[in-house]
């Protein structure tokens, strides 16, 4: 999928059939339903989905927890804004 058209179901509150978890998990966040996105992360056992627990707990408030993820996905915590950590996930996910 292209960042372009990524983009565009969120914004058309139309969300693709084939989307995989982690870019399933960034939509719901990016829709407003943080749990649902969660409980997606919640089932990405490698590094991006690390990654995106990390971000999703940042977003939460819950640093201690964001920290742990960071950890987990081996990466400092992301010094940007919740929606340039956003669009940098969305952007390593999808082709330009």
């Amino acid at each position: 999928m292209t960042l372009a058209a990524f983009t565009a179901s969120v914004e058309q509150h139309d969300r693709p059939a084939d989307l995989a978890g982690p870019l399933l998990a960034l939509w719901h966040d990016a829709r407003g339903d943080w749990s649902q996105a969660h409980e997606v992360a919640q089932d990405i056992d490698d590094e991006m989905g690390s990654r995106i627990h990390a971000y999703l707990h940042r977003k939460e408030g819950d640093i201690g927890n964001a920290g742990y993820w960071y950890r987990r996905a081996g990466l400092a915590p992301f010094k940007g804004t919740l929606g340039q950590e956003w669009q940098s996930l969305v952007s390593d996910l999808c082709d330009q």
